[in-house]
């Protein structure tokens, strides 16, 4: 399985290790670069095969909205936000 993970604070950071512990491959995208696999929204859609499965693990309101928001733009019918 491969998966897009945004977010990688308390709850994010962790899940993104126990699931790659599991054998899967993750590609976690968080502002901040020191945690980050990939630079942006749009390198973490362009790493991941279609159709791409994205979960996003952002505080709820307005800063889900802005990560849904971006990527409508750039990801593909038939791609999955969780």
């Amino acid at each position: 399985m491969q998966l897009g993970l945004i977010g990688l604070g308390k709850m994010g950071g962790n899940m993104r290790e126990r699931i790659r512990r599991a054998g899967h491959t993750v590609i976690g995208y968080d502002r901040n670069p020191e945690i980050s696999d990939v630079s942006d929204l749009a390198e973490l859609v362009d790493k991941l095969e279609a159709p791409r499965t994205v979960w996003v693990m952002v505080p709820a309101g307005a800063p889900t909205q802005s990560v849904v928001d971006e990527l409508g733009g750039l990801l593909q019918p038939g791609d999955t936000v969780v």
